[in-house]
């Protein structure tokens, strides 16, 4: 077994497993620990659901498991269920989320300037176009 893989540990396991709904139709469900400690080896990771490693199971099920149970409101639930518990002191996060953007991007060399709406532009005749039709109409030789 590969040394960098996710998995659950007993107390996080215990602590879950109450949540997770018990209604099985059909084909009993494989196991649970297994496959959602693969969903969050994927989350974590950021890797594809198909890039998923082979100890977790098929990726096709990890993946349907993980969008059947957010269609059916189990991942909210348990977070809400867990969240409840108050603060964990083992581990903090923090959300670094940003987006870069190029220096150019807030109007260029001399500041931003009033310019029409990519709307309005689409509407009013171009200057180019209006002189060519003016010189169509005035002076037809050319």
């Amino acid at each position: 077994m590969r040394s960098n893989l996710f998995w659950l540990s007993d107390e996080q396991w215990r602590q879950i497993e109450p949540h997770l709904p018990t209604d099985v139709r059909g084909k009993e469900r494989v196991d649970d620990r297994r496959v959602i400690s693969g969903i969050l080896y994927v989350l974590r990771s950021g890797c594809r659901w198909k890039d998923c490693p082979p100890e977790y199971g098929p990726p096709t099920t990890i993946y349907n498991r993980f969008v059947r149970w957010a269609e059916r409101g189990v991942w909210e639930m348990l977070f809400r269920e867990l969240a409840a518990r108050g603060r964990c002191e083992e581990i903090q996060m923090i959300d670094s989320t940003h987006v870069k953007a190029h220096r150019s991007a807030s109007g260029g060399k001399g500041g931003s300037r009033n310019r029409r709406s990519a709307a309005r532009a689409a509407d009013a005749t171009r200057k180019s176009t209006q002189s060519q039709m003016l010189r169509a109409v005035f002076f037809p030789s050319c």
